[in-house]
């Protein structure tokens, strides 16, 4: 499967209270589970820099990451870039 880094930040006007930021990740995911079914989640970081959240995601199929960064973009409100990953043991092998 390939791997996926999906860089996420939110609109100003996203939420108003932190708390309610559990509400709209709770719709985002379960909008995720259920539109993009070979779409496997592995890991989701907060951060605090340039981007909010970083998430780890793996499919073989580009288009689940198309519609995930679509579905982050609408329902998270959020802007979103999103980077193919190699793991750094096989870039160093394929020198």
């Amino acid at each position: 499967m390939a791997t996926y880094v999906i860089l996420s930040r939110f609109s100003p006007d996203a939420f108003r209270d932190p708390r309610e930021f559990k509400k709209l990740a709770k719709t985002v995911s379960a909008k995720i589970k259920s539109d993009c079914p070979d779409l496997a989640w592995k890991h989701s970081f907060a951060t605090l820099g340039r981007f909010d959240v970083v998430d780890v995601v793996e499919t073989d199929d580009p288009k689940q990451i198309e519609r995930a960064a679509m579905i982050i973009r609408a329902y998270g409100h959020s802007t979103t870039e999103t980077l193919a990953g190699t793991p750094w043991k096989d870039f160093l092998a394929r020198l």
